[in-house]
């Protein structure tokens, strides 16, 4: 179907874009000087969902938003993914391909105002006339609780089909009432083929290669960090090189400065890379580990953070399997807040290799949670009376104290006495793996547990 015509809040009129001095509109209804002003990745901005590139799970021939189409059923969509992955060319070619009339916000320019005026002016369209309307909203994430309630009446009565785009984790970033009448779709980073395919889009674009050997052409991908809009910013800034010769990647790297890796401190970034430090480290993988712990502080985290989750790691999934492991993480630590960074980085770096390459158990902490539901449900029974200590005569006549036997004063240093209160079994909380420290520990609780069935009558 054909789309209907587009329009933006805020934008500009016809009369705004088509000034008196203007020349004449070019083959696109833009002039020409405007279209070679635009920037390069405007310029080749997909006209057909088949142009776009790096999302086949949602846009090739089984794809979410290709079968959705193709039963004519476009729901209400939150597109999640990072900056430069094509969320607002998807949105605008959706529209397009559905026939809707499409209109776009942004979340950080605009309020109530400027939502209530689209949702009423989609509602007299849709009454007048039939047409329906998608409202792309960008960086949606940024309206707050009581906005987004806003969409929930037009959402579900159909008077607009909503596309949002948000680079956070929408779980955290969108209420739950908003959510649940979208669908949410990951759109992924560019990888290799996909910028690649941009690459060759831009050199066909401007009619000549880009002034770089192979090697640079490569290093140019990686720069680009998995963003398309940024690759070719780029590209605009290597095009202006006229009859340059080819660079190699020292020459471009000192010509373009290296994008910054995507770290929020306190956004889902933080959280995906600690939970991948902390889940290679529990793989026993230091070169992984490593890998993560130098991301995170590249990225600008605080080490006493990692320090601290480090020595949470040692706790929990070194545990008894290396005792050792608790003291190391410590001395990292306080090594790290006497020297600062970027010499105390070194010892939290040496901190992950022996969390990495250390045995791992985390037998403890299995045994403290188990040790803290049978408290609960227990309540308040007391400890046997043969282990209560008795101060005083009547404590002493009325059984405190009474049986008890001193472990230091047997042959063995265990008496294997039943430590437990009167009224609960024998329950065993921990149990020892048979690696590092605890096999010795599994050893030496199986002699006792074979001394203690011998003293029952």
């Amino acid at each position: 179907m054909k789309a209907r015509r587009d329009a933006a809040l805020p934008g500009p009129g016809a009369a705004d874009l088509f000034g008196a001095g203007d020349a004449a509109p070019g083959p696109g209804g833009e002039p020409e000087h405007a279209v070679r002003n635009r920037p390069l990745a405007d310029r080749l901005r997909p006209a057909s969902l088949d142009a776009v590139v790096g999302q086949p799970h949602l846009l090739g021939p089984d794809g979410a938003l290709r079968r959705m189409l193709e039963r004519g059923s476009l729901a209400s969509l939150i597109l999640w993914g990072g900056p430069g992955v094509g969320k607002t060319t998807i949105a605008r070619l959706l529209a397009e391909a559905a026939g809707l009339r499409f209109v776009q916000l942004s979340a950080v320019f605009s309020g109530v105002a400027d939502l209530k005026r689209v949702f009423d002016e989609a509602a007299r369209r849709q009454a007048a006339t039939g047409e329906a309307t998608l409202l792309f909203v960008d960086e949606i994430h940024r309206f707050n609780r009581a906005q987004q309630d806003g969409f929930l009446p037009v959402v579900e009565n159909g008077t607009v089909v909503l596309v949002g785009a948000t680079t956070e984790n929408p779980s955290f970033a969108l209420n739950a009432a908003l959510l649940s009448r979208c669908q949410v779709l990951v759109l992924r980073r560019l990888d290799e083929a996909a910028l690649v395919a941009l690459l060759d889009r831009a050199e066909q674009e401007a009619g000549r290669a880009l002034p770089l050997n192979d090697e640079a052409r490569t290093t140019l991908i990686a720069m680009a960090d998995g963003d398309g809009r940024y690759l070719l910013n780029m590209v605009e800034q290597l095009l202006v090189l006229e009859d340059a010769a080819p660079l190699d990647s020292a020459g471009l790297s000192s010509l373009l400065a290296k994008r910054a890796a995507l770290y929020d401190r306190d956004r889902e970034e933080h959280y995906n890379l600690i939970s991948a430090l902390h889940k290679s480290l529990r793989g026993s993988d230091p070169d992984a580990a490593l890998y993560w712990f130098a991301r995170m502080l590249s990225g600008g985290e605080d080490a006493r953070f990692i320090a601290r989750r480090l020595t949470r790691f040692a706790a929990e999934d070194v545990g008894m399997a290396d005792p050792g492991a608790l003291t190391q993480a410590i001395a990292a630590w306080e090594t790290y807040e006497r020297l600062g960074s970027p010499e105390g980085e070194l010892a939290l770096a040496q901190l992950v290799v022996y969390l990495g390459t250390a045995p791992k158990s985390n037998a403890v902490y299995k045994a403290f949670g188990a040790a803290m539901r049978a408290a609960k449900e227990t309540g308040s029974l007391m400890p046997p009376a043969h282990i209560l200590n008795a101060p005083t005569r009547l404590m002493k006549e009325i059984g405190y104290g009474k049986g008890y036997a001193y472990d230091h004063d047997t042959e063995e240093g265990f008496s294997g006495q039943d430590y437990f209160p009167d009224g609960m079994d024998r329950t065993r909380f921990y149990r020892p793996s048979r690696r590092g420290f605890e096999s010795e520990i599994t050893r030496r609780l199986d002699s006792w547990a074979k001394l203690r069935d011998s003293q029952r009558p």
